[in-house]
């Protein structure tokens, strides 16, 4: 009876040994990659529900900065929606020389499977970071940057918009208006100079007046940072002064100093990049606008469904319908003639239609 059971357990502990040995042939190369074989064929088979951790990179701050805001605001809305995509939303500050290190930082901890700026100046910065840590993915609005297979971006054509309001401003220095003078004088008030600004944004703007009357001048002034409202104020005070009448701000939250003197003064403001009447109904007199939050919902959609065409730069204007002047409002039109109002809306019936050309 010993020598049987001794047998049995010696028979049964055989069995296990072999099934082990079986289990481990067998299974061994399942595991042999470790993690990376795991990560391989779930980057191969992204859907919709895979997780995506999104950095929203703010190139400055969100409160005065309307296309900031509105990307910020575009993201949170897409989110709410879709729980498979983390966000963070980072504000770098006025500091320009600072962006790059800090973005550099953000990319290194290796959190962010997407990273989504806007700022004429940060196809440039995403390129630099972009050489150091070559697997991270970028997308820019509002600038543009081709051939980098990390990047893709898409640049409004600010040129189009300025030419609107520039056309919009014409028509009130020439004009009859309470606020309007003898001078054909329009004003330009911005924070600092860049590229964009330089080649496209004033000569578009004067470029838009002038197709009123060609003898229009532009008077164009700094303030140096994005921020000071009190130099602002200043500023538009000494351009009233000088003969402009009407002007466009490009200055973040430096703005409300500016749209004071001009309510104080009795002349009028046209305001880039969104809906901005009810600050001063009646002062600002026009509203351009770039389709910011939509175009966020949609670089948002293309990034869960995989469809982001990377390398690619893309130009956005009136056509493609990023770009359009407001007027919906129920504050548009208050403050104007009704002869400088119908001789807008005739142009910018005219400018959706095709019939004008705004580009460059």
């Amino acid at each position: 009876m010993k020598n049987i059971l001794h047998n049995k357990n010696f028979n049964t502990l055989k069995g296990i040994l072999i099934l082990c040995l079986f289990s481990f042939i067998v299974l061994t190369p399942a595991f042999a990659g470790g993690n990376k074989e795991e990560k391989d064929e779930v980057s191969s088979t992204i859907t919709e529900s895979s997780p995506r951790t999104i950095l929203i990179y703010i190139s400055g701050v969100l409160d005065g900065s309307p296309t900031y805001q509105a990307m910020a605001d575009g993201a949170e809305e897409f989110v709410a929606s879709h729980p498979s995509i983390t966000l963070k939303i980072y504000e770098a500050g006025f500091n320009q020389a600072e962006w790059e290190p800090q973005l550099t930082s953000l990319v290194a901890s290796g959190k962010y499977d997407i990273v989504l700026t806007t700022n004429p100046s940060m196809p440039e910065i995403c390129d630099n970071v972009s050489k150091k840590f070559p697997k991270q993915k970028f997308i820019v609005t509002d600038g543009s940057l081709a051939g980098n297979p990390n990047i893709t971006t898409f640049e409004y054509d600010q040129y189009q918009q300025a030419k609107m309001l520039g056309y919009l401003a014409g028509l009130i220095t020439t004009s009859k208006m309470t606020g309007a003078n003898s001078e054909k004088k329009i004003g330009f008030l911005v924070s600092q100079d860049y590229p964009l600004l330089t080649n496209s944004i004033l000569p578009g703007y004067l470029a838009g007046a002038q197709m009123v009357d060609s003898a229009i001048t532009m008077d164009k002034r700094t303030v140096g940072n994005w921020y000071d409202a009190s130099k602002a104020a200043e500023l538009t005070t000494a351009m009233i002064e000088s003969g402009v009448d009407v002007m466009n701000l490009d200055i973040g939250s430096a703005a409300p100093g500016a749209i004071k003197s001009s309510v104080t003064k009795g002349t009028y403001i046209t305001y880039s990049n969104i809906d901005n009447y009810a600050a001063a109904p009646g002062t600002i007199i026009g509203c351009g606008i770039v389709k910011q939050k939509a175009l966020t919902k949609e670089i948002l959609q293309e990034v869960i469904s995989s469809t982001v065409q990377w390398g690619t730069a893309t130009k956005l204007g009136v056509k493609e319908g990023y770009i359009d002047f407001v007027d919906d409002s129920t504050y548009y039109g208050e403050g104007l003639t009704d002869s400088v109002k119908t001789q807008f809306d005739a142009f910018l019936s005219d400018v959706r239609s095709g019939k004008i050309d705004l580009t460059q």
